[in-house]
């Protein structure tokens, strides 16, 4: 039996990585707070909390040109099982959550049939130890349900060949498996040797850049609402003369004064009304950070500048996202192909093994959609090309470029 932490540890494990997972959901939905100095800023104003979507652009920005195709060499009809549990959804949401978590895990269990059922579960509600070789898990631990106080009514502890559920206030159970793995299976977004699990698309850089522009924004409104009447002054008024009500002075457009006993009238005037520019060119500063942190274009941000008149020259403006976005492509292939494979092992009832995969691979569609001008170039090439070396270009060939299937 293999040494195992145990169901307690990563329990404890996850208690203290939640707390970071559940802030970036935070900041991709827009439910952040403002971390205001209040040093200038008046009581009544205080309160006030802006809003900023940036986080969800960079991470929909990725998510959205992410879109798995299919298996190819499929020996163990792997894109039969993810089509049996609605793999465009199953998809999205696995690789959404990923990005903004840092990971997610594809849990497995049998159906009634038998037929294996697939569950994207976030990464603040799961947790495991990682081979950092295979990319799967030696363990793992998941809340499966939860009630409406968001406290768990249902975990389990996953290993190889079995999983052991713990229903709340009952006993536990324990299901077995085909698997040679535990069927919790984890999605990562750029893992690196320190940091198994990967990293979030909402990193730190990201957060703070939020909140330096959440600021500014606070501040401009608060100016907008304290300038909005431009102040007025009056020199050279009379002593004995009945003082003026503020409020009435400020939005009465007609005032009468008039002279005093010695024939003398005040001299009117008024303050200049501040300017909104520096609030602007402060949040487009923040603006071009978060751009260059996250690879995207301060059009993607709101700051509309000359449109680029082509898909070759956005695609251009786009080149870290597109590098990004391949760089997924990689990762997440091969955690969809791990998902398969132990979903397969629960299908057939047995415990194949991981190097029988090796020929089959996945497949998706361009990071970005050519346009006509594009089709004509890609055409072109492939000519020449198969004119050279016949039969180089071929129909999957075609389809990663174009993302058209052949009606042939």
């Amino acid at each position: 039996m293999a040494d195992y932490r145990g169901a307690d540890y990563l329990r404890s494990k996850l208690s203290n990585k939640r707390s970071r997972v559940k802030l970036r959901y935070k900041y991709y939905e827009m439910k952040n707070a403002t971390r205001d100095f209040n040093l200038v800023t008046p009581q009544e104003f205080r309160s006030l909390n802006e809003t900023l979507g940036w986080c969800g652009k960079s991470v929909d920005a990725l998510a959205d040109r992410l879109v798995f195709r299919e298996f190819r060499e499929d020996n163990f009809d792997l894109n039969t099982i993810y089509r049996m549990n609605n793999a465009d959804v199953l998809f999205d949401s696995a690789i959404l959550s990923a990005l903004i978590s840092s990971c997610c895990f594809l849990y497995i269990a049998a159906g009634e049939d038998g037929f294996p059922m697939l569950q994207v579960i976030d990464g603040g509600s799961a947790t495991g130890i990682i081979d950092p070789i295979t990319g799967l898990l030696t363990e793992g631990y998941a809340v499966l349900d939860e009630d409406e106080n968001r406290r768990p009514t249902l975990e389990a502890w996953f290993t190889a060949g079995q999983t052991e559920y713990f229903p709340r206030g009952e006993a536990s159970y324990t299901i077995q498996n085909a698997a040679p793995a535990p069927l919790l299976v984890p999605v990562v977004y750029r893992p690196d040797a320190v940091r198994p699990f990967g990293h979030s698309r909402i990193s730190r850089a990201c957060m703070d850049i939020v909140q330096g522009a959440l600021r500014t924004l606070k501040r401009s409104e608060i100016s907008a609402e304290v300038y909005s009447f431009p102040q007025k002054y009056a020199l050279g008024t009379s002593p004995e003369a009945e003082p003026m009500e503020k409020w009435r002075a400020t939005i009465s457009s007609f005032l009468q004064f008039t002279k005093d006993e010695d024939g003398d009238s005040p001299t009117l005037g008024q303050f200049t009304q501040q300017s909104m520019s520096p609030y602007t060119e402060q949040l487009r500063m923040f603006a071009s950070l978060f751009a260059g942190e996250t690879g995207l274009t301060l059009d993607d941000l709101g700051f509309v500048t000359d449109n680029p008149s082509s898909v070759e020259a956005i695609k251009a403006s786009h080149e870290n996202l597109c590098l990004a976005a391949r760089k997924a492509q990689r990762t997440f292939g091969s955690n969809f192909l791990n998902a398969g494979y132990l979903a397969a092992c629960v299908r057939d009832n047995f415990p194949y093994q991981r190097r029988q995969l090796y020929l089959t691979t996945a497949a998706w569609e361009p990071v970005f959609e050519p346009d006509a001008v594009i089709l004509s170039g890609i055409g072109d090439g492939v000519g020449k090309l198969n004119q050279a070396v016949p039969g180089y270009i071929g129909a999957n060939n075609l389809r990663d470029l174009t993302g058209m299937a052949s009606d042939a």
